[in-house]
């Protein structure tokens, strides 16, 4: 497999762990002392990393790294997106569009020819 098309499928599995790691605790544990959530967020995260740190490497093989830190952020809206409104039950507003065309131009410009 192409190390950019290995970059973005384990950005994207690495996104996920992310995104629970870092939010789902306030629906599953808000009950729960702070320090509860700390220790399972960093047993989530662990995966993130697993995930992440080869992503990375990969991606530095063809990108720059403005271009890659981007494409994990492109990544991450795509990931939180479905998380905050079929996971944590938010509802879907505009500004979740006018944030996805922010980091969609921020793309276009780390992407382009001669960026």
């Amino acid at each position: 497999m192409r190390p950019f098309a290995v970059t973005i499928l384990l950005l994207l599995c690495s996104n996920v762990f992310m995104t629970f790691a870092w939010y789902a605790h306030l629906k599953n544990l808000s009950a729960k002392p702070w320090i509860v959530a700390v220790l399972v967020s960093w047993g989530i995260a662990f995966f993130e990393y697993v995930l992440q740190v080869p992503a990375n490497r990969a991606g530095i093989a063809v990108m720059k790294l403005g271009q890659l830190k981007i494409l994990q952020e492109v990544i991450a809206l795509s990931v939180f997106v479905p998380f905050s409104v079929l996971y944590m039950k938010e509802k879907l507003t505009l500004d979740y569009l006018w944030a996805s065309l922010c980091i969609a131009a921020a793309a276009y410009f780390m992407f382009r020819r001669g960026g």
